[in-house]
């Protein structure tokens, strides 16, 4: 019996010593995973680096743009403020052209009677015009006649 004593401890001993052995092995592999896994995040902590520069700087380039925008912005409202104005004044200056189109107007209907005498009597002026100025003109040419006559006969 003490022989399968014996026996009991060296398999034991042996399925220690196998178990050890798989045991390293498995963490030597694991050490090897862990080296890789190390070197990746040393990779990707220079990566990342990289992009946090990047990111600050497309910040910043953002943060200039944004305020550019913003001066413009005020700028165009300044201009928008103008226009807007310019537009209320034409508005006005319509208006008042139409009320001054309707006075006129008003008082053309009012003056009707008054317009059309002045109108008759400006014909009946233009009439007496053409007249005298004919009769004038007549004068004229017979007085011409009279002096040809008298150079003739003299």
């Amino acid at each position: 019996m003490e022989i399968i004593l014996y026996l009991s401890a060296a398999l034991a001993a042996i399925a220690f010593f196998i178990l050890v052995l798989f045991i390293g092995r498995t963490l030597k592999s694991l050490q090897g995973t862990l080296d890789h896994v190390s070197h990746t995040l040393a990779g990707l902590e220079k990566q990342l680096d990289g992009v946090t520069r990047e990111t600050t700087e497309l910040l910043h380039k953002t943060n200039t743009l944004a305020e550019d925008i913003q001066e413009k912005s005020e700028r165009l409202n300044v201009v928008v403020d103008a226009v807007n104005d310019v537009g209320e004044s034409i508005g006005q200056f319509n208006q008042s052209v139409k009320k001054i189109t309707s006075s006129v107007n008003t008082q053309i209907d009012q003056n009707k009677e008054r317009v059309s005498q002045v109108i008759q009597w400006s014909n009946v002026l233009l009439e007496l015009k053409d007249k005298w100025t004919e009769k004038k003109s007549s004068r004229q040419k017979k007085e011409q006649q009279h002096e040809r006559k008298i150079q003739e006969n003299g």
